[in-house]
């Protein structure tokens, strides 16, 4: 008896299994090569991304192989875990994952080598960008927000930092003190998103937005201060050796073309990638700049010369880990 319920018991496990995984697969576009099972973060030679794969708009982070030429093999990893944007660095990760609700929210994931969640940070409106400094002391996180009285738009932007080492955290960094061509300024309207960390965890950029203008913004996370450094740059993404920021510019009213800016010559590189890109880019290393085009990810080089190629299909928000 005792034995014939354990055949049973495991029958209904494997049943279960057999179950769960073809859920999974029949939520996806294309499932011949992936594989379902925990990501390690600690891990060299992982492009790590959103997958964007999944039917329904559900989205879970996964991760395929890359070699140091910056090729990345047919097959994936996937995780599980539902995040609309993911960044990584030095093994911690920052998911934004949408909240359920009556009002639109989104939870910020702190998540360990394992995919472990540590900490759920609760913010409004729903997800934009996320980043981790290269030590992954620093994490950033950028939501849009609707409501705001002074914005015509309808929405604004809340952009939060979090010091994983003091766990000092800011949901909206609006109030640091901002210098405009060298005069201390103030206004209802100033907006910020799209933060990225220097490798000292101190120094970031980020872009502002105000009376209709945008510029780039360096930060001093210690002194807590922040000043222009340059017009129509958004969503700035500082370079592995901390000498160029690519960004995207505005062409048209909803139209943008990536760049590249030597921060020594501030000289500005239009780079081969000719389609309007509106995302935050990141770099697959210091001579290549990644970025979501529609729902893939491709590569072209810093410099502005080649042509751009397809990292990963069906991919967003990528993170190589080398």
């Amino acid at each position: 008896m005792k034995r014939a319920l354990g055949l049973l018991l495991g029958l209904l496990v494997l049943v279960g299994v057999a179950v769960g995984y073809s859920t999974f697969a029949a939520d996806r576009e294309d499932d011949s090569a992936v594989e379902r099972r925990p990501l390690d973060l600690a891990a060299g030679g992982q492009l790590v991304f959103v997958d964007t794969a999944r039917k329904g708009g559900h989205r879970t982070v996964a991760a395929t192989a890359i070699d140091p030429a910056g090729n990345t093999g047919p097959a994936r990893t996937d995780s599980g875990l539902r995040c609309e944007r993911f960044a990584v660095g030095a093994a911690t990760g920052v998911c934004l994952q949408t909240r359920g609700g009556p009002l639109p929210g989104t939870d910020a994931l702190i998540v360990d080598p394992a995919m472990n969640v540590r900490r759920r940070i609760e913010l409004a409106g729903t997800p934009s960008r996320a980043r981790v400094s290269a030590s992954g002391r620093m994490v950033s996180w950028t939501v849009f927000v609707t409501g705001e009285s002074y914005n015509k738009t309808g929405f604004s932007t809340w952009t939060g930092i979090l010091d994983t080492r003091t766990d000092y955290t800011l949901i909206n960094i609006e109030a640091i003190p901002l210098t405009i061509d060298g005069k201390r300024y103030r206004s209802a309207d100033v907006n910020y998103w799209g933060v990225t960390f220097a490798a000292d965890d101190n120094r970031f950029y980020a872009t502002v937005s105000t009376k209709g203008r945008t510029y780039l913004v360096e930060g001093d996370y210690a002194n807590w201060e922040a000043h222009t450094v340059r017009e129509n740059l958004e969503c700035p993404s500082l370079s592995p050796d901390g000498t160029r920021i690519a960004f995207k510019k505005r062409s048209g009213p909803t139209t943008w073309r990536l760049h590249v800016l030597d921060l020594a010559t501030m000289r500005e590189t239009p780079l081969a990638e000719r389609e309007s890109i509106d995302d935050q880019a990141a770099w697959l290393d210091d001579h290549t700049v990644m970025y979501g085009r529609g729902r893939d990810v491709y590569a072209t080089p810093a410099d502005g010369s080649g042509t751009p190629r397809l990292l990963a299909a069906k991919a967003a928000s990528p993170t190589v880990l080398r």
